[in-house]
């Protein structure tokens, strides 16, 4: 994906008291940004790092239009041009300042007001009364050329769903508008998922497995757990990566270790969003790309990278009549995802053997993919 969806958390009505359970758990859960009350703003600071948006020039975006013309407080004129609040925020927008504009779209000429507002600001928050799919789709459509992130009013995940997914690209991201904490949650779960491109895996023949002696190898540990069919996109080629399982199944000589992906040898290409990097690059902090058996992917934080010395094995496999192949640590805790999706111990892996791997045809320089030939043996 291009962007990252975004979730606010709507915590602007009420007290203090009544918006921090939003408020807490939206922190808790990873949101993006909540929006509140000037007065609250001090608050929310106490309770940790989280972007704020309010009509407040110390939010982190001052929100326009919330107590204008663009939820109806104020009578919008039939001439945009003499919008205070288009006025306002082009103002804001000149100083420097993020903005986001806010817009009840309560009937068409709010759709167009809200087109208007969206040109001068950074993001745009539309709030439905009673919006189905095209209101969203007009300003999806009216503004995609525009460097403006369309934020829509939800009220649960099944909206969030839908608001995230229309069209091709759908909303930037949802603003949430519930006291149901468990709403909360199922969005952000849903937003982990959205946008998430799904690798296509293919099947190749393994025709050598062969020790080479010692050599550096990298084990990545991360933030999250992986389950039984998943891993990283591993290869000594860019354009022809291994999926190497986690190390989430129980062994008989060590306990398991769901959080790890014994990755392979140092020089080695590690697939990360659209682009590859080598696993000696990666740090603490850094983002990798999580892949089940199906193509399925997720983002996942490194928290540690292990750099160990270790004897290594050569695994080499054919997919469309061309070798790829790369190096593993000669461990039974080591495995690679057979054909049937179930983990193989590199150790037991035999010529004749199928794996799921990644492949393309164009090479990939300084981890971009590009047209050129590229040879790597």
């Amino acid at each position: 994906m291009n962007k990252d969806k975004m979730v606010w958390i709507k915590a602007d009505e009420g007290t203090w008291e009544e918006n921090k359970p939003r408020i807490t758990t939206g922190l808790e859960s990873g949101a993006d940004c909540v929006v509140l009350n000037f007065e609250d703003i001090k608050f929310a600071r106490n309770l940790g790092n989280i972007k704020i948006a309010a009509p407040d020039i110390d939010a982190d975006i001052i929100i326009v239009g919330k107590g204008g013309e663009g939820d109806g407080t104020k009578k919008l004129p039939e001439d945009f041009k003499h919008s205070g609040d288009i006025l306002k925020a082009r103002r804001l927008s000149g100083e420097g300042k993020t903005i986001a504009g806010y817009v009840v779209i309560k009937n068409k000429k709010y759709e167009e007001f809200a087109l208007e507002l969206g040109k001068v600001c950074n993001y745009l928050v539309a709030i439905g009364t009673d919006w189905k799919v095209i209101p969203l789709e007009n300003l999806i459509a009216g503004l995609q050329k525009l460097d403006v992130r369309i934020i829509a009013g939800v009220r649960d995940a099944e909206e969030a769903k839908l608001a995230l997914l229309t069209l091709e690209h759908g909303s930037d991201g949802v603003m949430l508008d519930t006291d149901d904490l468990s709403e909360i949650k199922k969005v952000m779960a849903l937003k982990e998922k959205s946008g998430m491109v799904k690798v296509s895996l293919v099947k190749a023949r393994v025709t050598k497995v062969k020790q080479v002696g010692m050599g550096d190898r990298v084990c990545v540990d991360t933030a999250s757990l992986m389950v039984l069919g998943e891993g990283m996109l591993i290869g000594s080629q860019s354009n022809g990566l291994f999926l190497v399982h986690s190390e989430s199944e129980e062994s008989p000589y060590v306990a398991a270790r769901p959080f790890r992906v014994n990755a392979g040898a140092v020089h080695a290409y590690i697939r990360v969003g659209e682009k590859t990097r080598y696993l000696s690059e990666l740090s603490a902090g850094d983002d990798v790309l999580v892949v089940n058996s199906e193509g399925e992917t997720r983002p996942a934080v490194v928290g540690r990278v292990k750099i160990e010395r270790r004897p290594l094995m050569l695994v080499e496999a054919e997919v469309d009549g061309t070798k790829i192949k790369t190096l593993l640590q000669n461990a039974e805790t080591i495995k690679l995802v057979g054909a049937d999706g179930k983990p193989v111990p590199v150790t037991a892996l035999k010529e004749g053997d199928e794996v799921l791997v990644y492949y393309e045809a164009a090479a990939r320089h300084f981890g971009m993919k590009i047209d050129e030939t590229i040879i790597e043996k």
